[in-house]
């Protein structure tokens, strides 16, 4: 009994420890490059990727049998609005899960002009707190200017302009991946493109790109068309690369111009400019009733100002014809789906609301918009899913090269939950408007490459270990427009930075998320050292002193 004892116990000692902490065995890998997909494994040592290739038998802590699964790099977004779950005080939320149940593990912040310029104080009290995924960080163009002149519509001092480019130079400095804007948005609609190019250069000699909501996407002010060049020539004369954010053809007006679109993109490409664009897979954009319906004159100051607008009877008869026909631009009030949670009108249209009322859907949209948030300061609850896009424009936009994936996402839109397997589910496998392969690269690679976020967005050996494990028989969204909270299904795991945060679909509770900060540009001071500072102070007060 001893000597059979002592045989197992010399069996046991005699084993290999573990060589690495997961191997991720037998699944097909797409790297997020272009290359064609293998069978094979990926191995994960700590937060790293430590091989990737065929199965060699390796040992490990972890093993996932990927046997008939998709494995590639976590996918990662350029476009999102997560504030409602990232900076939540309950460490559930600040999961991401509406993000990681669809294999997402890395966001990109501030889009539409709405990054804060204090990228190093933010960054830090988020990672702090912990997050789900990683995050990158834009400056927003609209924090800048808000800070700065407020939210009246006039050009900048000299001073203030000077200001306005202060602010976003320490940004970039403290690691922002660029500057962003939402021209169409008050009160960035009141800049004009020389005070755009003036404080976009400032991200652009530090080595940013221009990510812009342009102008107008529709028919609104300049026209898309007028509007998409505006952007390039943001580009040029700031000398940066540019990125239209999601991407589109909105209204009435303007359905069927996609080819035009692309044409001006191709010709700027051609002359050099580096523009890319992302695109969600929906044909509703989401956005806000006063920003869909408002002409920008009327929000010249901000919330009170336009109350007061809407007091005085001939200025709010301007108002209302303006508004019908930004309502007739977005095919109408049945067209507009309110999203804002817990309010009467939550998953109604704007028609339902006017017939609700007995009155008209201007009026209606009105009656809304007056109703204050806690503070006052701006209306409660205005989410708008806009139903006004065409498939035509949708698709021919989606099959350029240069277009990649990004959800937007934004509390109320479907889009927030279930982006990338709406992508999967009925652009690849359904009809067939673009190939898996490239979903996956314009999901990975691509993105990383044009945000030039370093070692992410491949299945590289030494690149940090964002990988990704899902089913392509039950990868699906489950969000619609009137359920729009409701987890993809069918990522089976999802690690971040080598950390399992998703397993079997649901958050593992873990917060491996960092922030993506790029490294100091040369054309910032080096870093204060506070104990030099505090030794200079020293010998100064104690020379004062003698």
């Amino acid at each position: 009994m001893i000597a059979r004892l002592l045989g197992v116990a010399l069996l046991v000692s005699a084993q290999p420890a573990a060589a690495t902490d997961v191997v991720i065995r037998g699944g097909t890998l797409y790297t997020g490059g272009t290359e064609a997909p293998v069978t094979g494994d990926v191995e994960i040592s700590g937060d790293r990727i430590s091989y990737v290739g065929p199965s060699r038998g390796t040992r490990a802590k972890r093993i996932i049998d990927a046997r008939g699964r998709i494995v590639a790099p976590g996918f990662i977004d350029p476009h999102t609005h997560p504030d409602t779950y990232i900076r939540s005080k309950d460490a559930a939320a600040r999961t991401n899960l509406p993000w990681l149940a669809q294999g997402v593990s890395t966001i990109i912040t501030g889009g539409d002009g709405y990054g804060t310029p204090d990228v190093a104080a933010d960054s830090a009290l988020l990672q702090a707190g912990g997050v789900g995924t990683n995050f990158a960080p834009l400056i927003g163009f609209g924090a800048v200017r808000a800070r700065v002149l407020g939210q009246d519509d006039r050009p900048p001092t000299p001073a203030e302009l000077a200001a306005e480019k202060a602010l976003v130079a320490k940004a970039m400095c403290e690691g922002a991946l660029g500057l962003s804007t939402g021209l169409f948005y008050a009160p960035q609609s009141f800049a004009r493109t020389d005070e755009v190019i003036a404080v976009a250069a400032e991200a652009g000699r530090r080595g940013g790109l221009y990510d812009t909501h342009q102008r107008d996407e529709s028919s609104y002010t300049i026209g898309l068309l007028a509007s998409t060049r505006e952007a390039i020539a943001i580009g040029r004369a700031a000398r940066m690369p540019v990125h239209l954010s999601h991407l589109k053809a909105l209204g009435v007006d303007v359905h069927g111009q996609a080819p035009q679109l692309i044409a001006e993109i191709a010709a700027a490409r051609r002359e050099g400019i580096d523009v890319t664009a992302d695109q969600y897979p929906w044909n509703a954009s989401g956005s806000s009733l006063d920003a869909s319906l408002l002409p920008r004159w009327a929000v010249d100051g901000g919330y009170q100002a336009l109350l007061g607008r809407l007091d005085d009877p001939a200025t709010l008869n301007r108002i209302k014809a303006e508004m019908a026909e930004n309502l007739r631009r977005r095919g109408g009030a049945a067209s507009l789906l309110l999203t804002s949670a817990g309010q009467l009108w939550t998953g109604r249209t704007l028609a339902d609301m006017a017939l609700r009322w007995n009155t008209g859907a201007v009026d209606a949209a009105l009656r809304i918009i007056r109703t204050p948030d806690a503070d006052g300061r701006g209306p409660r609850a205005t989410g708008v899913a806009s139903f006004n896009m065409a498939d035509r424009d949708i698709d021919l936009i989606m099959r350029q090269p240069w277009v990649v994936t990004g959800s937007d996402g934004s509390d109320g839109h479907p889009r927030q939950f279930a982006t990338f397997p709406r992508l999967y589910a009925e652009y690849v496998r359904k009809r067939r408007v673009i190939d898996l392969a490239t979903m996956i690269r314009r999901s990975t690679g691509a993105v990383a490459d044009i945000y030039r976020i370093a070692q992410r967005g491949y299945l590289r050996p030494g690149f940090f270990a964002d990988v990704v494990v899902f089913d392509p028989a039950r990868y699906a969204p489950v969000a619609d427009y009137v359920n729009p909270r409701r987890p993809a299904v069918g990522v089976d795991a999802l690690f971040v930075n080598g950390v399992l945060a998703l397993a079997g679909g649901k958050a593992t509770g873990a917060l491996p998320g960092r922030a993506l900060l790029r490294p100091t540009p040369a054309e910032c001071p080096p870093p204060i050292d506070m104990a030099t500072v505090l030794a200079v102070k020293l010998v100064f007060a104690i020379g004062c002193w003698i």
